[in-house]
């Protein structure tokens, strides 16, 4: 089958790799009927995610068919429609028992990376480098899913493959975000990032009751989109000073919540951007924390910023003053999508949420390269790119 695979630092290329089989009586195996670029995606190609091989396959945002089925499987049939959850959950060790899913402690495959990296092993992602368990990526023609019952949700009747195909990784990390923040009626919320799982982000804290919620970002597209379909305000960050317009939004306090959904590669339009893109470069830090020392400065005392967006490793400069002496709690956390995908697709169905304006973009396979660059540059309005295997 074809499959989309790293080969080195900023290199795709489209392959022939053996077809999935199941490996255990839980597996199924689906055939790809949608994935999606995802900005996660652009750490692990720009080399800043350790432990990939040449030749790994990338992708774990997808929906598919189910065209075979593990003899253990109860919740599946061949020809299912299903959203696979990034995150892969065995459904029964301590942390999947309590809703902490991707945090799992039987499904990454290589113990031991995350003991040295983070203190202790993650639970396994699909396509997202061996410290993550080194599971085959889901842009390909078919993708062996794990734990199926567990991993694995059918898509109700009405909702189309390009709605339900963000409810895959973007809509519950954004839904987490808002959730695991505290949201509640009345708050003022803002959101680093116009992306798909920020525009996720501000739509949650909505639909939890947020009073004001307040959108950051620099490309044009983005802002409008977000605006528009989302309801949010925006701010343009290249245009003004984001501290001192989010005071003056909320009569001088800051947000009661910020929600940072960038990620390792933030951009910024201020001095230490250039020292933190230098010593990323130099790999003297792995990730450039711009927006979250941003959330921390600008979030009121006694408020909360959640980190949506992916780290790797280590960061400099991170203002532990000021979470200290505002006395702001701080979390983050990689998406628990179990605990909210059921949720959300009934969302979805009821039309409480809309995600089918993230697909800006759809290619065949074969020009997944292509759509990853475009996505990376931010060109032709780029916000996801629809990746299918028959186009």
């Amino acid at each position: 089958m074809k499959a989309l695979c790293w080969e080195g630092v900023n290199k795709l290329s489209v392959e022939r790799v053996p077809d999935p089989a199941l490996r255990n009586d839980q597996d199924v195996i689906v055939r790809l009927i949608a994935g999606t670029t995802c900005g996660s995606d652009l750490h692990l190609i720009g080399g800043y995610i350790p432990f990939m091989h040449a030749g790994d396959v990338i992708g774990h945002e997808f929906l598919g068919e189910v065209v075979e089925v593990g003899s253990a499987v109860r919740r599946h049939k061949v020809g299912d429609r299903v959203v696979v959850c990034s995150f892969v959950g065995c459904g029964r060790c301590w942390y999947c028992a309590h809703d902490l899913w991707s945090l799992c402690d039987n499904t990454n495959t290589n113990p031991g990376i995350g003991q040295a990296l983070f203190g202790a092993d993650t639970g396994g992602i699909f396509g997202y480098s061996h410290a993550m368990g080194g599971l085959r990526g889901s842009h390909a023609e078919y993708v062996r899913v794990p734990f199926a019952d567990y991993g694995a949700f059918p898509v109700p009747e009405g909702v189309d493959d390009t709605s339900a195909l963000f409810v895959s990784d973007s809509v519950p990390t954004g839904w987490m975000g808002a959730d695991l923040a505290g949201v509640k009626p009345g708050d003022v919320v803002a959101v680093w990032g116009c992306g798909a799982v920020g525009q996720m982000a501000a739509r949650a804290a909505i639909l939890l009751g947020a009073e004001r919620v307040i959108s950051i970002d620099r490309i044009p597209e983005r802002l409008e989109m977000t605006e528009r379909r989302i309801g949010s305000e925006v701010i343009d960050y290249t245009s003004t000073d984001v501290g001192a317009e989010l005071r003056e939004r909320t009569g001088g306090r800051g947000p009661d919540v910020c929600i940072e959904a960038v990620g390792m590669e933030a951009h910024s339009d201020s001095p230490v951007h250039l020292y933190d893109q230098v010593k990323q470069q130099l790999r003297l830090q792995t990730d450039r924390p711009t927006a979250v020392r941003q959330a921390i400065h600008a979030c009121r005392k006694g408020g909360t910023v959640f980190i949506l967006g992916v780290f790797a490793g280590a960061v400099d400069k991170f203002p532990l003053g000021a979470v200290i002496n505002k006395g702001l709690t701080v979390r983050g956390a990689q998406q628990h999508g179990q605990r909210y995908i059921p949720m959300l697709l009934d969302r979805l169905a009821a039309g409480e949420l809309n995600t089918a304006h993230l697909a800006t973009h759809t290619v065949p396979l074969d020009e997944a390269p292509r759509a990853y660059e475009m996505f990376k540059e931010k060109t032709d309005g780029c916000v996801r790119a629809v990746i299918r295997p028959g186009d």
